[in-house]
């Protein structure tokens, strides 16, 4: 592995579907193709939902000639099980798939698994969030059906994450204004649309979208004040990881 952290993307939705195959190829990339599934915002939803999301995600993998290896992290017990945080070693690339945004960030902090996941990706290894699994990685997290605001794991400063944002703008076009104001000019509020993803190089803080629709800067948030970005585009942002 190579000493320099590896890319993040961050995802709207699509985790372990075939519109996901073209970012998981580029995440894999010079890297060891072995994938930690970690399904832990699942985690509340029960062994049903937890093996469905496992089952998803092997099949998706193996499908790309990469090994899968599921971290069923799903309980802050098991999130600090040693030998499921040891498994995370050697996996070129890490994806936590989507569910519950406040379990997962809670889950994840200070455990034993997010401490080797972070270990891995310092020395090169992908690292992927999928909805849940993408809003947790900012300092704030923000769950949109609850209407909460709690602090993420804080791998980016100044940062929260709207996955599904095109669903959600769509049904409630005032949301992002709201969560602009809740979360101050101060702290970048991202927007990333269904199947679609935004990759983060570590070294530079340089943004690019991959996928089928647009991710977008809102603050303020409302109407033509929103930048927004498509498939192959660089962004304006600059998100360096602070951990």
């Amino acid at each position: 592995m190579s000493s320099v952290p590896g890319p993040i993307a961050l995802v709207g939705s699509g985790e372990f579907l075939p519109q996901s195959e073209i970012l998981d190829r580029r995440l894999l990339d010079g890297r060891a193709s072995r994938v930690a599934i970690v399904p832990t915002a699942a985690g509340r939803e029960g062994d049903g939902s937890i093996d469905r999301w496992i089952a998803l995600g092997v099949d998706h993998y193996r499908r790309l000639g990469a090994e899968p290896v599921p971290i069923r992290a799903i309980d802050d017990a098991s999130a600090d099980d040693a030998t499921l945080a040891a498994a995370i070693d050697g996996c070129g690339l890490i994806y936590f798939s989507g569910g519950d945004p406040t379990h997962v960030t809670s889950v994840m902090r200070d455990s034993a698994v997010w401490t080797a996941v972070l270990a891995a990706w310092r020395a090169g290894s992908a690292l992927a969030g999928c909805s849940a699994g993408a809003m947790m990685m900012g300092s704030v997290t923000a769950s949109p059906r609850r209407n909460d605001l709690v602090d993420g794991l804080g791998l980016f400063d100044d940062l929260c994450v709207i996955p599904h944002f095109d669903r959600f703008d769509q049904g409630r076009p005032d949301m992002a204004v709201g969560l602009a104001e809740r979360v101050g000019p101060a702290t970048t509020l991202l927007g990333i649309d269904e199947d679609t993803a935004l990759v983060i190089d570590p070294a530079s803080g340089a943004t690019e979208v991959v996928g089928r629709q647009r991710a977008w800067h809102l603050n303020p948030g409302i109407g033509e004040d929103r930048s927004g970005w498509s498939d192959g585009e660089a962004t304006d942002l600059t998100l360096r990881p602070s951990v």
